[in-house]
């Protein structure tokens, strides 16, 4: 028998408290950037490394892989070295990859893997504001906030549950869970720090600070926008807007300027030429393989097929699935059905959509041509009774379900609009798959003879072109750009 056994817990709880605070103050490591101490017990510089390699090829590939036209890469590249050799750790290798997604983000991975989406590209109007965005980047990085982070979490979960706790693989256990571990949000504090290292960054490579200000607010207004064609609040922001992963306000910025403790050049650098420019003839909005949300209709042309929604649902594309909901509480999801591809469609509603809910009145049907089965099932969601009808096609080679939702009460009401979406879908014609080509940023020079409608006619996207005009281009609602300026224009 252990002779643990027979001490009392207080001792215990002597000899625990003294084991966490050895590790506690072991842990404390000298922060490159401030000079403050910082808890980075659990995470070394190498461990940070080899989480950010292994995790590199994994987050590409989760959003959208890289983004490969024209010269972006090099000169986002360029600029994110330049950064770098100002900060504190001027010899440490930083990667900088941009990523091929319509979602305004940017975030880092710990070892120096830097991320910006070509949807945030397109946003930036300068240099500087993009320069603002990487710096702010590499801010966490060189601070170890990821180390941080990841340690303080440990030390919790040590003082929560036990030494047993603290066994195991160490931070190798964080490799491998994808992407929501990197893009939660950093602490308040971290935020703030990696602002001020921002601006210290940018004004030591001669760009205009005021430029991570300027940013903020195109942030804020594109956000705003979004939510709003989503069919959400002006205020509603998704988990991986920039502005979920990075609250931050102008306040804080101005007192990350007061705290970053550097000199403004004279003559402080915009860039705008340059980075007009570079991004003229980017993508904007869904890529070709990712398929379009065009009004009320979705188009994938190399999946080769197009359905459409009724008129009063708000459709948005996913990565893996489009949805789509109205005021009403009617929700249509729209994505594959792998299981079913290799078997009998109404095979596939009995026994292989869901061991849950059992579908009742299955049939097959014929969808232009096409091979389906439809079910329903009455169902309890959070916001009440519902029906659920399922359809599933079978298209070539591979199989689509649309998953109908519709509160209990109205459900009737629906059949009408929800069958002629069924119907609707088909595959694309020759003419179909010439027409539907990506919307593209172009950019255009303010010359007098043009006026904001100009400008506005000249946008080819579905909604809000007025919105989406003034959102890209940091203008206020009905705001002219100035003569000589450069805008950003949005057409195939």
């Amino acid at each position: 028998m252990s002779w643990l056994k027979f001490r009392s817990k207080k001792h215990l709880g002597v000899i625990f408290s003294a084991i966490v605070l050895s590790a506690s103050l072991a842990g404390c490591s000298t922060n490159r950037a401030t000079g403050e101490d910082s808890f980075t017990a659990f995470m070394s510089p190498d461990e940070e490394k080899q989480i950010g390699s292994q995790e590199h090829p994994k987050m590409v590939k989760e959003f959208g892989g890289n983004y490969t036209e024209k010269d972006l890469q090099a000169y986002v590249t360029e600029i994110g070295e330049k950064l770098v050799a100002v900060s504190e750790t001027p010899d440490q290798k930083f990667t900088f990859t941009i990523l091929d997604s319509p979602v305004v983000n940017a975030f880092a991975l710990p070892g120096g893997y830097v991320y910006i989406t070509r949807g945030l590209a397109a946003l930036a109007t300068n240099e500087a504001e993009l320069a603002g965005v990487l710096a702010h980047e590499i801010g966490h990085v060189v601070a170890r906030h990821s180390a941080q982070r990841y340690s303080r979490g440990v030390l919790t979960q040590i003082l929560a549950g036990g030494l047993s706790v603290a066994i195991g693989n160490g931070a190798g256990e964080l490799i491998g869970t994808g992407a929501s571990a990197y893009l939660k949000s950093f602490s308040r504090e971290h935020e703030f720090e990696a602002d001020m290292l921002g601006v210290r960054y940018i004004t030591r490579a001669g760009y205009d600070p005021d430029a991570m200000a300027t940013f903020l607010e195109k942030l804020r207004a594109h956000s705003r926008l979004q939510a709003i064609l989503a069919g959400r609040s002006a205020d509603d922001v998704d988990q991986f807007d920039f502005m979920a992963t990075h609250p931050r306000t102008l306040d804080r910025i101005e007192q990350a300027h007061q705290s970053a403790n550097v000199t403004v050049a004279t003559n402080p650098e915009l860039g705008t030429v340059r980075y007009m420019t570079a991004i003229d003839g980017i993508l904007y909005g869904d890529g070709p393989d990712q398929g379009y949300v065009r009004g009320q209709e979705f188009i994938h042309v190399p999946l080769d097929f197009r359905f459409e929604v009724p008129e009063g649902f708000t459709m948005t594309n996913h990565p893996t699935a489009v949805s789509a909901s109205d005021d009403k509480g009617a929700q249509i999801i729209f994505e594959g059905a792998p299981a079913a591809k290799d078997m009998r469609l109404d095979r596939y509603l009995e026994n292989g959509f869901s061991k849950k809910i059992a579908l009742r009145n299955i049939e097959m049907i014929d969808i232009d041509g096409q091979e389906a089965a439809t079910g329903s099932a009455d169902v309890s969601l959070s916001s009440g009774p519902a029906r659920l009808r399922v359809v599933v096609i079978r298209h070539g080679s591979s199989a689509y379900q649309f998953l109908f939702v519709t509160p209990l009460d109205l459900a009737d009401s629906y059949n009408l609009p929800l069958r002629r979406t069924t119907y609707s879908f088909r595959p694309l014609s020759n003419q179909e798959k010439k027409i539907h080509t990506p919307l593209r940023i172009k950019v255009r020079a303010a010359n007098p003879e043009y006026g904001l409608q100009t400008f506005i006619d000249d946008m080819q996207v579905d909604r809000a072109p007025a919105e989406v005009f003034a959102t890209i281009n940091g203008l206020k609602d009905g705001e002219a750009p100035a003569t000589g300026s450069l805008v950003k224009v949005v057409r195939h």
